[in-house]
């Protein structure tokens, strides 16, 4: 038993140690190959002398050499366009990499030396006609590639040449080389909207998003193009490549949005056009793509083009980009925000997939915080309430003063939580963090102004108690409020809610804290900021008119406005005297004209009485102003301004709908009818002109499509028996026919003649099928 144990260590340990020395070995390999192309941005420029010599070898591993050595000097910022020559002499070579490191080199050169790019154009000409499809589609890549004004009409042939290319690689080419030779010479527009028109006729997946791009960058307005191709394209969606599919998704939207009629939505349902519903239903699988690209491309296509009740198929496809990564997390976030400010409902269920991670970056959390917001209704704000509470712990202070920001937003919009924001705020101000306590403080104004919005003036009835608590307690904390911002909410308030019928040891009509809050403040006035400057005057000029006769406060009224007169800051000065000149009619004996108010008697025009200026000092603003950014509501998405937050001159603008939308038959075309089986049905008939059906392979959309090299010569081969056996089954057939059996009372003789007839007839058929496979199977290349 120990024996048999030994062993089995023995030998496990033999094969681990097998398996280190072959790891060892790859990776040495994989750093050899590494430090050998290295070796070429590393090498000294001495070794660089035999690069002539070496282009002209014979050899193809020294060419390869000296390719990488000038490919390398070239990254390395060097000019040696002086080898051109020796190079282009290459562009024919049979080694696919010195090829791909010629095209790179004659691209880098082309446009700095349009003489010696001439040089090539012949070679690139020839490989054209390659046997190769790769070959041809390089060639024409660096022909549309040279910026060499003057081979333009090469260019445009080669183009028109490759377009009708058997290989849906190159044409794929052909498509992309468009755009480059309309932006090299213009003139050629016409013979590139030809070649584009044809082009939109390929059905080869692999080529039609490429010619998406093309009409998109040569024609984009010439979308009558589209009409008899547009069912085609909507077909062929699923089978084109990612990024194909995307501009292709760009193009049908920009289509229906302009062509067909816009979705209606009435009492009955919604009428919605066959034509939107085949994209919809083309598009729709394209939401599990793996390609996050092509998901939001298909969510464009459902939001602008669909009607709302498609708009919830998003909704999940969304949700599971989130988790691809940190990248696609930050686009897919921007995505969803527009869509929730437009319709909410649709992502409110799944407000636990916006929590903020601790990993999450700035962008991402803010736009997280903003989701929440929109996000919020009666049954979810108190899980999102708690959650915004717990992210004001959070080390950024940018994210803290969202946090707190959002809080009184969803105070706002759910009025029953407004007494709850309003305590947790409260605590707020009682943090060491001067970030938390100045935001807390412009919340709270905020909240406390639109509690408060439907009381204004001296003249209004006592406010709620709990908001004059809040502003009590700010009031008492002016000393500790640092932020001018802060601050300066705190005067404001102090000021618009100072009024009070009850009787205390303040000045009558006065609230007991607001003479302490001008006292503390006039003592700080020359340091303040001129935010605070400005409310400071104006909580001066509030508290005078609503006791002008009391001499204390008048001395101080006096104190503040002296101050403010003399002040280096223009506003401050101008605010002064506003409010000194309104002041003229209320009749207080404290302040003379030094202060730079002018008597009653000695003022011309209109001179305001104390009810007057009351109107006019507390009923200015008292509604609550929103934050929000008008500048949203017009994001559409898709542009670049709703990742950066701000519109950009590459955003892409949508087109409005056409509400009637162009005749539906400008859409119909032959690929559309329905394909007629008469043409696939072989008749083999009787002697009393009944038939028996049987199918036969087509050049069509047909199961002998489908069949590889193997098959068809087997078919081939066994062409004979395949006759005889649609003979066997012919004649199986007639006898089970109730009208063959009726007939059958006549001479055998006759039947057998029939039948041998039946059975050359099947034998030409056969032989005509299989021509036919032959020539379509030539067709396909």
């Amino acid at each position: 038993m120990s024996v048999d144990y030994l062993n089995t260590i023995t030998e496990n340990a033999s094969r681990l140690g097998m398996r280190i020395q072959e790891s060892l070995s790859e990776h040495t390999r994989e750093m050899n190959l590494a430090r050998s192309n290295v070796s070429y941005l590393e090498a000294d420029d001495s070794k660089g002398r035999n690069i002539r010599k070496q282009l002209d070898s014979s050899s193809d591993r020294e060419k390869l050499d000296s390719m990488k050595r000038l490919i390398a000097l070239i990254s390395k910022g060097r000019n040696v366009s002086e080898y051109f020559a020796q190079v282009v002499k290459n562009v024919a070579s049979q080694n696919l990499e010195i090829r791909k490191l010629v095209y790179i080199y004659v691209l880098r050169y082309a446009e700095q030396e349009p003489d010696l790019a001439l040089l090539s154009i012949n070679t690139f000409q020839k490989d054209l006609n390659d046997s190769n499809p790769f070959i041809r589609a390089m060639a024409l890549r660096v022909l549309s590639g040279i910026r060499v004004p003057m081979v333009g009409n090469i260019v445009v042939l080669a183009i028109k040449k490759c377009a009708a290319d058997f290989s849906p690689y190159v044409r794929k080419v052909a498509a992309l080389a468009i755009p480059k030779c309309y932006q090299l010479d213009d003139s050629h527009l016409p013979s590139l909207i030809e070649t584009i028109t044809k082009m939109l006729n390929d059905t080869s997946p692999l080529s039609i998003g490429s010619v998406a791009v093309a009409f998109e960058a040569v024609c984009p307005t010439r979308l009558d193009l589209i009409h008899q191709r547009y069912r085609r394209m909507c077909k062929l969606l699923v089978e084109v490549d990612e990024w194909g599919q995307i501009d292709l998704l760009n193009l049908l939207l920009r289509y229906a949005r302009t062509m067909l009629p816009r979705p209606i939505v009435n009492s009955d349902g919604e009428e919605v056009d066959h034509d939107i519903e085949l994209l919809l239903s083309s598009a729709e699988p394209l939401l599990q793509s793996r390609n996050p690209a092509v998901v939001l491309a298909v969510v464009r296509v459902f939001w602008y083009a669909g009607p709302p009740s498609v708009h919830v198929k998003v909704v999940r496809p969304l949700l599971r980009l989130l988790h691809i990564s940190k990248e696609v997390e930050r686009v897919t976030l921007s995505y969803i925000l527009v869509l929730a400010r437009i319709n909410a409902s649709l992502f409110s269920p799944h407000y636990v997939h916006f929590f903020m991670l601790s990993d999450d970056s700035r962008q991402a959390k803010a736009e997280k915080i903003q989701l929440l917001v929109c996000l919020v209704n009666f049954e979810n704000h108190q899980p999102i309430f708690r959650e915004l509470i717990e992210y004001t712990e959070d080390p950024n202070d940018q994210v803290v003063a969202d946090c707190i920001a959002a809080i009184g937003k969803c105070a706002k919009m759910v009025p029953e939580s407004m007494q709850t924001c309003l305590a947790a705020l409260t605590e707020m101000i009682k943090n060491n963090h001067d970030v938390v306590v100045s935001n807390a403080i412009l919340v709270l104004k905020y909240l406390v102004q639109t509690q408060l919005s439907q009381i204004s003036g001296a003249n209004a009835v006592n406010p709620s108690q709990s908001s004059l608590n809040i502003v009590s307690s700010l009031a008492r904390k002016i000393d500790h409020i640092r932020h001018p911002q802060a601050r300066a909410c705190v005067v404001w308030l102090v000021g618009q809610y100072c009024a009070s019928d009850q009787v205390t040891s303040a000045p009558t009509g006065i609230a007991e804290w607001a003479p302490d809050v001008l006292r503390k403040t006039a003592k700080t006035f020359p340091k303040e900021d001129v935010l605070v400057k400005l409310q400071i005057i104006t909580l001066a000029a509030k508290l005078l008119v609503l006791n002008p006769a009391e001499q204390t406060l008048g001395l101080i009224v006096r104190y503040v406005f002296s101050l403010a007169r003399y002040d280096l800051n223009y506003d401050v000065r101008d605010r002064a005297r506003v409010l000194s000149s309104l002041l003229a009619g209320v009749g207080s004996p404290v302040l003379t004209p030094e202060d730079g108010i002018t008597p009653f008697e000695d003022r011309g025009g209109v001179v305001l009485r104390s009810e007057q200026v009351k109107v006019v000092l507390f009923n200015g603003k008292t509604n609550a102003t929103d934050d929000e950014h008008a500048e949203h509501s017009n994001m559409i998405i898709g542009a670049l301004g709703v990742i950066v937050g701000k519109t950009t001159l590459s955003d892409t603008i949508l087109p409005d709908w056409h509400e009637e939308g162009v005749e539906s038959t400008l859409r119909d075309s032959p690929d559309d009818t329905p394909v007629s089986h008469a043409s696939n049905v072989l008749s083999v008939s009787s002697s009393t002109g009944s038939a028996t059906t049987v199918l036969h392979p087509s050049r069509g959309n047909s199961p002998s499509a489908g069949l590889n090299l193997d098959d068809f010569f087997k078919e081939d081969v066994g062409s004979d028996n395949e006759a005889s056996k649609y003979e066997d089954q012919a004649e199986g057939e007639d006898e089970e026919d109730e009208h063959d059996e009726q007939e059958g009372q006549s001479d055998e003789n006759n039947d057998e003649e029939e039948n041998s007839e039946e059975g050359n007839e099947e034998d030409r058929n056969s032989e005509g099928n299989l021509k036919n496979n032959e020539t379509g199977y030539e067709a396909f290349g």
